[in-house]
């Protein structure tokens, strides 16, 4: 039987309770826990969601921005290229232009510039002679200008490309001296050049226009003194060099001489002419060649000009033949029988009129078919002058041909021609002639003539 006074069951049953109470408890810590790592798994996983949706907008919005970028740079470089294409285009058209203008005007000057020469050699009064004068430089001047004008055009264009090949010092600067000789006489100036074995790899035409420019400003600007072509061997490179002793240049316009239009410091002087574009050309045509040009000048003492161009091995000049001795004509022109082609006839005129001055037998013809005819009379001439492009498609070179075959295979032939292309000139000079540049200067033909009979 149980004692009703026994309180040490309920005790017990308490402390189980009170146990249980606490176990559990210490479940439902649990199970928060995990409920509530649970609640913030999920709202970082939705913060996360969020923050995805919200990057995705911004990288739709900016693989649009740069969608529209591409499209307005494809626009704008298709603009360019347009306008790329259109400018190349318009300078084809320009140099195209100015060459066909440029021959078109190189012809009639041609024949005035002979007809001018043989009215100088006409007058006997001296007022008319002075007139005469005056329009042969004006007809000079001309020429020059027009001939810098295509230079330029050409070299913008691209449309020039050097031929690379040896080129020995010695012949050039002779060469040289003998063109610019007379100009320097006519000055009181001394033309000096140093001889010289050196032989660089250039292109003739190019490198000879370059130097002949140089020395005929050096001519223009000194008063008094000498003018001296030579050249030094420096490293890999012969250094070619032009002094004078005119009034130099001063430091802050030395970057501006080589640009167009720029005269320097004595351009104020009456006897100082020309436009400016020698050095120009000078300057373009150094670039094109990759030979450097470099000036050395103090204020009134005088200036170095300095064109470098690569050594190249010596060529034999021995192996080229000589005029017998006693071979020829005595010395001149008269009693010379010249034949001239030219299919202008005003230039055919001029062209006579100046020979015959020159006590020359001069007969014209404008083709090959009135050529056939001349051989057919009997004419041998002794020089032939021929313009290179003639009607109908036909060449100077091939009348030239046509009389070797029929009298001299060495018969002598000058190309004249306004044609300034060096493709043209390599086809001439490949062909066994001489060329020369419309419009011509009438001593520069007689001193070849003279030269090409003696």
């Amino acid at each position: 039987m149980t004692d009703p006074l026994d309180t040490s069951r309920p005790i017990k049953e308490i402390e189980g309770l009170e146990r249980q109470v606490a176990k559990l408890a210490k479940i439902n810590r649990a199970l928060m826990h995990r409920v509530e790592k649970s609640m913030d798994q999920q709202a970082n996983a939705y913060s996360l969601f969020q923050t995805a949706i919200s990057l995705e907008e911004q990288v739709r919005v900016r693989t649009e921005e740069l969608k529209n970028a591409l499209s307005s740079l494809e626009r704008t470089n298709d603009e360019l290229m347009s306008a790329r294409d259109a400018s190349e285009g318009a300078n084809r058209f320009k140099t195209r232009f100015i060459t066909a203008v440029g021959h078109d005007l190189l012809q009639p000057l041609h024949a005035a510039r002979l007809s001018a020469s043989a009215l100088a050699d006409t007058v006997r009064e001296v007022d008319q002679e002075r007139l005469a004068n005056r329009i042969e430089h004006a007809l000079t001047t001309i020429g020059d200008l027009l001939k810098s004008i295509l230079d330029i055009s050409k070299l913008e264009a691209g449309a020039i490309t050097p031929s690379l090949q040896p080129i020995p010092l010695e012949q050039l600067f002779s060469s040289l001296a003998v063109d610019i000789g007379p100009l320097a006489r006519s000055k009181g100036l001394d033309l000096t050049w140093r001889r010289t074995a050196f032989t660089v790899m250039s292109d003739p035409m190019m490198l000879r226009r370059i130097l002949q420019n140089l020395l005929a400003n050096a001519v223009q600007y000194a008063e008094r003194g000498a003018v001296m072509l030579a050249a030094r061997r420096r490293g890999p490179n012969v250094r070619i060099e032009v002094w004078d002793t005119g009034p130099g240049i001063p430091p802050a316009e030395r970057p501006l001489i080589f640009e167009e239009f720029q005269r320097g410091p004595a351009a104020h002087r009456l006897d100082i002419g020309g436009f400016g574009l020698g050095l120009s050309i000078v300057k373009r045509m150094g670039d094109a060649l990759q030979h450097p040009i470099g000036i050395c000048s103090r204020v009134g003492h005088g200036t170095l000009f300095m064109v470098s161009a690569p050594f190249a091995a010596t060529v034999d000049t021995h192996t080229m033949e000589n005029p017998k001795a006693g071979s020829g004509r005595p010395y001149g022109l008269s009693g010379a029988k010249i034949l001239i082609i030219d299919n202008d006839a005003t230039v055919l005129d001029a062209m006579q009129s100046l020979l015959e001055r020159w006590s020359c037998e001069a007969r014209a013809v404008p083709d090959l078919a009135a050529l056939d005819s001349l051989i057919g009379e009997g004419f041998r001439p002794e020089i032939v002058l021929a313009d290179y492009h003639l009607n109908s498609g036909q060449c100077g070179l091939n009348a030239v041909e046509r009389l070797r075959s029929e009298f001299d295979p060495q018969l002598p032939a000058v190309v004249v021609t306004a044609d300034h292309a060096p493709m043209i000139a390599d086809i001439v000079h490949a062909a066994g002639c001489e060329i020369l540049l419309k419009p011509i200067k009438p001593a520069e033909l007689r001193a070849l003539m003279v030269h090409l009979l003696a």
